[in-house]
Parts: C-alpha cells; sequence; structure tokens
C-alpha cells in the first residue's frame, strides 16, 4: 500500500504529524528547532525523520536528503510557523525580520515542491493591522506556484470533537492545476451550546472522567507514570483516547504501548489556601485570586496554553482547575482536552510536558483538515497492517543539553537538572502561592 507523503515543518511534538498520519498520510519528515520537542516528538513517530534544526538552515533538497525521499513526490508539507505580523513602517509585514520564518516556510514549500500545502497560525493575524500579513502571505504563495483555497476560515477544535475552544487560521492551497483543497465541515458542537443543529461534543467530564485520580499515587510524586487498574467507565471519546476499539487508530499505525500505565501525570503540590480557594470556585468560572479557570463539568475547556521557553523566561501558563478535584490537572488531562490519546507520552516534565501540549494543534482538528487534502489527492485511504513500536523512553526525560546532543547539536540554554530543577520549581511554585495568598 502506497501512502502520500507529507512533512511537518514547526512540528513540536507532533500534533500535525498525528493528525495526518491518522488521515493516511506517511510523515517521513519533521523539523523542530527544540530539542526537548523534536526528542518526544521521536519517541511518538519512531519511523519519521526528526530534524532538529531550524528551517532557516535547511533547503528542500537538504530535508529530501536526510529523510531519504530521493525523488519521491512530496504530497503535503504542512506546520504553523511562529510570526510577529506587525509591518515596520513603509515595508511589507512580510519583510520584517520577525516575520522570516514565514518566508522560509513558503520557500521550502517551493523547493520541496508540495502538491499541497497547509499553514497554521493563530487566530489574531486575521484582524486589525496583522490582516495585512495575512494578504501578503497569500501574495507570496501565488508568487510561488500556489493558488489558496478561499475564503481562509478560522477553525475551532471544538467543531471537530474536541471539548476544547481553540481558535486557529488555517490557511491551504494546491499547486497551480490540481484540484484544491476544501474546508472541513464541523462534525459537533462545543457541549452545553444549544446555537447549531449539530450532535454535542465530548465534555471535560466526557474527556477525564474515567482517569484515575493523580493524587492517588504517592509515586507520581517523582515520576510521571505508575501502572493501575483502577480506571472508570469511559465515554464514547474516552474509549478513543484509550484506543479500545481498532477505529481508534483511523488510518494511522498502531503503536505498541502499556494501556495499563497512567503516564504523564506528574503530581502538583498545592497550599492549603489554594485547595480551599479552588473548592470554592464553581466549575465554570474563573479562580479570584489566581485567576485559573475551573474546567466546566458538562462543557469545554478553555484554549490551553504553552507558556513560554527558557528562551524567554521559562513561564508556565496556568493549567485549568479540574472540575472534580480541587487541583491543577495533570499533563496527561490536557493531553485527553487536547485529543491526544493516551499512548501519546509528553516530557516527563510539568512544564516541558504543559508546553509541549499546549504549543500543539489538537490531532482531531488535523486530521479533519487532513482528510480534506487526502480526498484532493483522490487517494483512498487504509488501515495499516503492522503495528509500530515506539521509542526509547529516555527521550522523554532529556534536559536541554542532552536531547540537542541528541541530535548532534550544541545548545546555548543551560541545563535544567530534572531533580533538582523539580524541586527548586516546586519550592518556587509554593512560595508564590503563599504571597499570592498571603492576604488570606
Amino acid at each position: 500500500m502506497t501512502r502520500p507523503v507529507g512533512v511537518d515543518l514547526f512540528a513540536g511534538v507532533g500534533g500535525m504529524s498525528l493528525g495526518f498520519e491518522q488521515a493516511g498520510f506517511d510523515v517521513v519528515a519533521a523539523v523542530e528547532i527544540d530539542p526537548i520537542h523534536a526528542a518526544a516528538h521521536a519517541f511518538n513517530f519512531p519511523e519519521t525523520t526528526v530534524i532538529a534544526r531550524s528551517v532557516q538552515d535547511l533547503t528542500g533538497a537538504e530535508i529530501r536528503k536526510l529523510a531519504g525521499l530521493g525523488d519521491r513526490a512530496v504530497d503535503v508539507v504542512f506546520g504553523g510557523a511562529p510570526c510577529q505580523g506587525f509591518s515596520m513602517i513603509g515595508k511589507r509585514a512580510l519583510d520584517d525580520p520577525r516575520n522570516a520564518l514565514v518566508r522560509d516556510f513558503v520557500r521550502i514549500v517551493r523547493e520541496l515542491d508540495a502538491s499541497y500545502f497547509v499553514f497554521e497560525n493563530v487566530k489574531g493575524i486575521t484582524v486589525g493591522r496583522h490582516r495585512a500579513f495575512l494578504d501578503e502571505l497569500i501574495a507570496e504563495f501565488e508568487g510561488a506556484g500556489y493558488v489558496v483555497t478561499l475564503p481562509w476560515k478560522v477553525l475551532n477544535a471544538a467543531s471537530f470533537g474536541v471539548p476544547q475552544n481553540r481558535e486557529r487560521l488555517i490557511l491551504m492551497g494546491a499547486k497551480v492545476g490540481l484540484s484544491l483543497p476544501k474546508y472541513p465541515a464541523a462534525v459537533t458542537r462545543a457541549a452545553g451550546s444549544q446555537k447549531s443543529p449539530l450532535p454535542e461534543g465530548p465534555s471535560c467530564k466526557d474527556a477525564l472522567g474515567d482517569l484515575p485520580d493523580a493524587e492517588k499515587f504517592d509515586r507520581l510524586r517523582e515520576t510521571d507514570a505508575v501502572a493501575t487498574s483502577s480506571w472508570g467507565v469511559p465515554s464514547e471519546y474516552a474509549s478513543a483516547m484509550r484506543c479500545l476499539t481498532r477505529d481508534s487508530w483511523g488510518y494511522g499505525y498502531v503503536r505498541c504501548w502499556e494501556p495499563h500505565m497512567l503516564t504523564s501525570s506528574a503530581r502538583t503540590e498545592h497550599t492549603s489556601i489554594s485547595r480551599r480557594r479552588f473548592s470554592e470556585t464553581v466549575p465554570g468560572e474563573v479562580e479570584p485570586i489566581s485567576r485559573f479557570f475551573r474546567l466546566p463539568t458538562d462543557g469545554v475547556s478553555n484554549t490551553l496554553r504553552a507558556g513560554t521557553d527558557a528562551a524567554r523566561g521559562a513561564f508556565t501558563s496556568p493549567r485549568p482547575i479540574h472540575y472534580r478535584f480541587d487541583r491543577c490537572i495533570t499533563v496527561r488531562e490536557m493531553a485527553r482536552l487536547h485529543g491526544f490519546p493516551d499512548w501519546f507520552r509528553l516530557h516527563e516534565t510539568k512544564w516541558h510536558g504543559a508546553r509541549q501540549v499546549g504549543n500543539a494543534v489538537p490531532p482531531p482538528m488535523a486530521r479533519a483538515v487532513a482528510a480534506e487534502i487526502v480526498g484532493a489527492l483522490r487517494h483512498v485511504p487504509e488501515q495499516p497492517s503492522r503495528s509500530v513500536k515506539l521509542g526509547d523512553p529516555e527521550l522523554l526525560g532529556l534536559g536541554m543539553k542532552e536531547a540537542a546532543a541528541k541530535f548532534g547539536r550544541a545548545f546555548a540554554v543551560s541545563r535544567r537538572d530534572r531533580k533538582s530543577g523539580a524541586r527548586k520549581r516546586k519550592q518556587s511554585e509554593i512560595e508564590a502561592e503563599r504571597l499570592q495568598f498571603a492576604a488570606e
């Protein structure tokens, strides 16, 4: 069986890679500059060539060579290049050095001679002065020999069976002469919404209700994984996340994994004051002191965010408060709200793991978009007959220096020792909470 070929740029941990694989693509290469993200991507996609370099330092020919593509056609290039979107006075937004990575995305699409592209970005570049940037980007693709599907659309993950409100611009197109892809139609409405005839999508309870409570396991104070048999009765959504049926895998490769393991579930220590504040917060509302959102039981999550990387201060965006338990949700619970199945692993630290989820495109939304590319290609996808063994678990625990070395790179960011770093972060979190609630 020949599967169409995809290349993921700015790949992160692989939310788009997973969605495109589930739609029937072989993702042969993933380019990601952050070695921590690249290592986790390599664990989850062991047959993908992970290139831990900046797209600025790569050509299409180099990607072909590194991925062993030869002259094989590239059917789609996809990804979400970071951009600022602000024009300098009298100049085009795309000429702003801060938007150079966006131009590199277009360049690599052209150099790989991809039949299709999918460009993802934040909703904000579609409004205000950012809109000029978007218009210039469309013109850039047209100048490279591509026709863009218009009008462009902002898609909400909640419209594609994800229990989270998360809006993203999706820009896509085809080489001149090829069939244009269409935008996928919504399949669900946000849980609790009455404004659509579509079936109601999964709720936070549907997503998290069967997961064992991380705070029942002392071991999760020191690690992010534990074996357990204390799973609850899954909803239809949770059944898919636990891969309890063959359909859970879509047209992707079945992974060899350990379903009895609760992973990405390192505990967070909260002060008693914080827990009391959390307990007094009604689900669906914001805790007034910390400004943490408490997940609604029958609704969907707010947009999960990544925080900043080490180069910009290493700030962690707050994880929401669990709808049932008086604590912030775990990384695994974030992953469930994002549409990542339970076999998919994140970095073992809460900081990196949460950042990986928050930066990712929800796989079900990516899969819906990818299915439209498959349709434009007139390809009939099939379920692969073989399974894939996941990568070395050590990839999920590497510090920045070790991860960079794994990919043959030097990295300037100082090493974050996992154990001492975790203790320091825990102490700083507790101290921050103590000061925050000192007025109590």
